[in-house]
């Protein structure tokens, strides 16, 4: 399934820190963040390797200003987005694995 835009949030399980990024291919850039094919990258130097959340744009001009959006909330609030479609902080990876290749 093709879309436009995800906006989306990486952690480790210690779910600190969060990492809000936006991307035109959710499921390869979340491998990249696993994989740490840039190894100087914030998701990388935290080991952030759990998508925990993510939304589905139409285009991707719409994801990047969501993205922008998220960066300027407090954490408190992106957290308790998170928990409102995953409370557990699961690794949605498989999912979108499974979905969207």
């Amino acid at each position: 399934m093709e879309h436009g835009g995800y906006t989306y949030i990486m952690t480790n399980d210690a779910t600190k820190p969060l990492y809000v990024g936006v991307t035109s291919n959710l499921a390869n850039r979340v491998w990249e963040h696993k994989n740490k094919i840039n190894p100087e990258s914030f998701t990388a130097k935290y080991n952030l390797n759990k998508l925990v959340y993510f939304e589905i744009f139409n285009n991707i001009e719409e994801a990047i200003s969501r993205e922008k959006q998220l960066k300027r909330w407090h954490r408190e609030w992106k957290l308790n987005l998170i928990k409102s479609i995953n409370p557990t902080f699961v690794d949605l990876f498989d999912q979108i694995k499974e979905d969207y290749n």
